[in-house]
């Protein structure tokens, strides 16, 4: 169960991209959902459609992206854990288009766990972890998936 106190944070980090990152702020990217598994920002259409009229690709890999990235620097953050977070590499998959408002789903991978990312930050000061994004099409099914994996470094 996510407290309102999670809830607070959460918006904190989401006002903290739009200030730092111009395009977040020019997708006007928005808080949707947040839980210890899972991250969801949405973006209206408009100010990130494409020439046909629909999302346009950037801007679904950009909020899937920053939604994975939340995920993971939150969870850090909830540890009182200082670090640098990094998408490392990622896949996406573009599946339908999208004709109206959209959102993207963040969570871990499969066979990504907080335990051991975290044993492995404490370890060695650095560790990598695995998360899935979608953003849900009109039809129930995904529009486009992200698998991305980000790496967080301890600083100082």
């Amino acid at each position: 169960m996510t407290t309102p106190d999670a809830l607070e944070h959460a918006q904190q980090l989401i006002d903290f991209i739009r200030a730092e990152i111009p395009l977040a702020h020019a997708m006007d990217l928005q808080l949707d959902a947040y839980g210890d598994d899972l991250l969801s920002l949405r973006a209206p259409l408009a100010p990130n459609v494409n020439d046909k009229g629909c999302a346009f690709g950037g801007s679904l890999v950009s909020l899937m992206t920053l939604s994975g990235w939340a995920l993971v620097e939150l969870a850090l953050r909830r540890r009182g854990e200082q670090c640098d977070v990094f998408v490392a590499e990622s896949t996406v998959h573009y599946l339908a288009p999208l004709w109206q408002d959209f959102r993207s789903e963040s969570r871990l991978a499969a066979e990504s766990d907080w335990a051991t990312f975290f044993r492995t930050l404490a370890a060695r000061g650095r560790a990598r972890i695995e998360v899935a994004c979608v953003v849900p099409g009109g039809d129930g099914q995904p529009a486009a998936t992200l698998a991305a994996r980000f790496v967080a470094k301890r600083r100082g």
